[in-house]
């Protein structure tokens, strides 16, 4: 093999090309929520309640139809990445063809299904006020149509993820995402009809979808050649998105079944006392989402080519997120309290802080799983997280269910965050499976997640705000000079500093 070919597989999975990309991530993800912060408003006052209440529903079901690619989207980034590493690159092409007309296919199944449900749910499930039954019913018969295009958008999604073009990615994600908003003001000056809101939405996605193939052929080039079909390539895209299938089914379940036992055992306004908090503090999942979605091709090239090097990126990738997050995860659980008091009011404040409090340590640790659970399905075996899912939702169901009507909302998060604790340590030691046996890294893991978690108990004692601020501005800059001097190493040091004097140069 050449050095160049070597280098070239290297540079998939070189540190700095991963942070920049990890950045970029970040961007695409979190500016849609910002230009949502200001555009809902807007959109509520134009719309009124019941129509944008209907076009929430639309968003919502442009995100689940996602679920209709079986997982082939996440399978079809897994095989790309892994044949990058393995110079099997001749049978990408068709191994892209192939999936793309499965998923096409697969698409088509949804749009039957949506055309055969959308009466039922229109006019019987869903309470729409009759006077816009009609106009919504053909809105989700537009929204069926559109599945196709959602579905295979995530595999040439996939192809680009792959080679670690996160920047041409989000090009048309950022673009796209903020559209998503933007789009339906832009329809209000000529009309209130959600059929034409839909539309624009659909042709936000269909133009994202022209120019994620665009990209495709720019980064593949022999995807130009022609359409080439190969049944043989199906069958490790199947059994690795059936298994993601049954992550994706089981996963929500446990997401947001509890709001609904809560409002069966408690009552409407306790969902809320719950819900919005729990709306808030997940946010936080934008950053191990944007670090793992560039980690997960990477541990797939990497791990075909040097398992070292995967141990380094997992290493990484944790440190990484728990950098980033354990101090927003400290200034919620010491100012529950009062932000929710400033935010909400006092009403709020004094039914959600312990909420707030239980939710935000369990994102924490569960960004933590977000690098073993990327890992092991970027390995190939995402048999063992649906396995584990799969075992975990009755005795979850179980326990809500006792601690709910035990200790209420407050019950609803400890059980959530009990989960967590039980998946991520499962998570962490098949992980490591796969992984150099490294015993001094596991056990400093242990203990610097086990002092964060002790930092985190102590913040949720009820002191006053003067006290809280003290305990903050003695923690923080403690946990910024651990970090800097014992936590990064040299080359992360110089790399920090050396972004730092571009910015400076820059102003």
């Amino acid at each position: 093999m050449s050095i160049n070919v070597e280098n070239a597989k290297y540079e998939l999975t070189r540190g700095r090309r991963l942070a920049r990309n990890t950045v970029l991530n970040l961007i695409g993800l979190g500016a849609p929520l910002v230009v949502a912060i200001f555009a809902i408003p807007f959109l509520i006052g134009g719309l009124g309640t019941d129509r944008f209440g209907i076009l929430t529903l639309v968003w919502a079901a442009i995100g689940y139809f996602g679920l209709f690619d079986l997982g082939l989207g996440r399978a079809l980034t897994q095989i790309v990445a892994k044949k990058l590493g393995t110079d099997r690159e001749q049978e990408i092409p068709t191994l892209v063809w192939t999936s793309l007309f499965a998923m096409l296919v697969v698409g088509l199944l949804g749009t039957a299904v949506v055309f055969l449900l959308s009466r039922w749910l229109v006019m019987t499930t869903l309470k729409i006020p009759p006077v816009l039954q009609s106009e919504t019913l053909d809105v989700f018969y537009l929204m069926a149509l559109s599945i196709p295009v959602v579905v295979t958008t995530a595999g040439l999604r996939g192809v680009l993820d792959a080679h670690q073009r996160f920047g041409l990615t989000n090009c048309v994600r950022i673009p796209m995402g903020v559209l998503i908003f933007l789009g339906p003001l832009l329809v209000l000056p000529f009309s209130r009809n959600l059929f034409s809101v839909a539309a624009v939405l659909v042709v936000i996605r269909v133009i994202a979808w022209v120019a994620y193939l665009m990209l495709c052929f720019y980064v593949v080039p022999a995807l130009r050649c022609g359409v080439v079909v190969k049944g043989t390539m199906l069958r490790p895209l199947i059994r690795f998105g059936t298994w993601m299938t049954v992550t994706n089914i089981v996963s929500p379940l446990m997401v947001y079944l509890d709001r609904f036992l809560i409002g069966a055992v408690l009552s409407v306004s306790a969902v809320a006392y719950y819900a919005t908090p729990y709306e808030v503090v997940t946010k936080l999942w934008i950053i191990p989402v944007a670090v793992v979605g560039v980690l997960f091709p990477a541990f797939s090239t990497s791990f075909v080519q040097d398992r070292s090097r995967t141990a380094l990126l997992f290493d990484r990738g944790v440190k990484y997120v728990f950098m980033t997050l354990f101090p927003l995860t400290l200034l919620i659980v010491t100012l529950a309290y009062e932000g929710l008091d400033l935010w909400l009011g006092e009403e709020f404040a004094q039914n959600s802080t312990r909420v707030v409090q239980w939710l935000a340590v369990g994102v924490f640790i569960n960004s933590l799983a977000h690098v073993a659970f990327s890992l092991v399905q970027g390995v190939g075996r995402p048999d063992i997280t649906a396995k584990l899912h799969l075992v975990e939702l009755p005795f979850y169901l179980i326990s809500l269910w006792w601690l709910v009507a035990a200790y209420g909302i407050e019950g609803a998060a400890i059980a959530w965050v009990v989960r967590i604790v039980i998946d991520t340590g499962f998570l962490f030691g098949i992980a490591h499976r796969f992984l150099p046996a490294r015993k001094l890294t596991t056990l400093r893991a242990i203990v610097t997640i086990g002092s964060a978690l002790l930092i985190l108990a102590l913040a949720t004692f009820p002191v006053g705000l003067a006290m809280k601020g003290l305990f903050l501005l003695l923690i923080l800059p403690a946990f910024a000079i651990i970090t800097w001097f014992f936590v990064l190493i040299a080359e992360e040091r110089v790399l920090i500093l050396d972004q730092f004097k571009t910015i400076q140069m820059s102003d």
